[in-house]
C-alpha cells in the first residue's frame, strides 16, 4: 500500500526527532473567507497537518469553545458544499495535508462516494470521523480507497482489543488516540490515559501511526506527547486564540506550540 502524504510527513518528522503538530480549525468560522485565511496562516506558522472541522448542529464531542465557533459558522450560513471550496483554496496556497473532520451524518446525507470524489478533487487528504466506528464504515472505506483518501478512526481508553485492532487495520494517515473520556477542550495536564491508548495501538499494530488529541494546549504538552506518539493534535487552544485576538493571536499560538518541537 502506498504511503499517504499525511503518513509521509508524520514519519519524516518522527525520524528527524522533531515530532508533529496537527492543528484544528472550523471551516466557516466566523465566515468562510475568514476560516480559509486562518487555516492558511496556521499552515504557514508551523502546523504539519491541518484538521478542518465541518460545523454540525449537534457536536456531541466538542467542548464549549469549538461549539461556539461552529454554531457561529452555521448562523452565518455555512453550507456543507463550502467545505470543498475551502479545501481547494487552502491546498492551492499551501502544501500541508488537509484532513476534514466531520460527524458521519453530513457525509451520509451527501453520499459517501460523492463526498470522497469532491474532497479528492479539491485537494483534500482524507477524513477524520469521530462518531463512525470501523465496523460500520464499509461505505466510507470503499469510497476512500477508490479515491485514495486517508481514513482516520478513533481509539479511546475504553476500546477493547478487537476495536483497537480494527481501528489500526482500517485507518490510513494515523489512528486518532483520544486522551480522555469526555469533550474537547484545553486542560492543564494531558490525561495519563493517553499513553495507555498509544501503547494499545502499538500492541495492536506496531507499524500504525498514532496522534493524540483532546486536552493539549501548551508547547510542553506538545513535546511530551511527541515523546511517545507520532503527533499532537490541538484544537480548542487555537480556536480560543482566534476568538480572543484574531489572526495575529492565532498565528502566535501556532508558532508558540510549534517552537517547542524545534528545541
Amino acid at each position: 500500500m502506498t504511503e499517504s502524504k499525511t503518513e509521509a510527513i508524520l514519519r519524516a518528522n518522527k525520524s528527524s526527532g522533531r515530532g508533529s503538530l496537527i492543528g484544528y480549525f472550523p471551516v466557516g468560522y466566523p465566515t468562510l473567507e475568514d476560516s480559509i485565511e486562518a487555516a492558511i496562516a496556521m499552515c504557514q506558522s508551523g502546523i504539519d497537518v491541518l484538521e478542518l472541522g465541518i460545523p454540525y448542529s449537534d457536536p456531541v464531542m466538542d467542548g464549549p469553545v469549538i461549539q461556539a465557533a461552529t454554531l457561529e459558522a452555521l448562523a452565518h450560513g455555512f453550507k456543507l458544499k463550502q467545505t470543498f471550496e475551502a479545501v481547494k483554496a487552502i491546498t492551492a496556497a499551501v502544501d500541508t495535508p488537509v484532513l476534514v473532520m466531520t460527524y458521519w451524518n453530513p457525509v451520509m446525507q451527501y453520499g459517501p462516494e460523492r463526498f470522497a470524489e469532491d474532497l479528492k478533487a479539491a485537494g483534500g487528504a482524507g477524513l477524520i470521523t469521530p462518531d463512525l466506528i470501523p465496523d460500520e464504515a464499509n461505505d466510507w472505506l470503499n469510497a476512500a480507497k477508490k479515491f485514495d483518501l486517508d481514513r482516520v478512526f478513533l481509539a479511546a481508553p475504553t476500546s477493547n482489543v478487537a476495536r483497537m485492532s480494527s481501528a489500526c487495520e482500517k485507518s490510513q494517515g494515523f489512528v486518532y488516540a483520544v486522551s480522555t473520556m469526555g469533550i474537547t477542550g484545553a486542560r492543564n495536564e494531558v490525561d495519563s490515559l493517553a499513553k495507555e491508548v498509544v501503547s494499545k495501538v502499538r500492541t495492536a499494530s506496531p507499524e500504525a501511526l498514532t496522534c493524540v488529541g483532546i486536552g493539549i494546549s501548551t508547547a510542553d504538552q506538545v513535546v511530551e506527547v511527541n515523546r511517545y506518539a507520532d503527533g499532537a493534535i490541538v484544537g480548542s487552544a487555537f480556536v480560543k486564540a482566534y476568538a480572543e485576538g484574531g489572526l495575529n493571536s492565532l498565528k502566535s499560538k501556532v508558532s508558540e506550540l510549534a517552537a517547542g518541537l524545534s528545541r
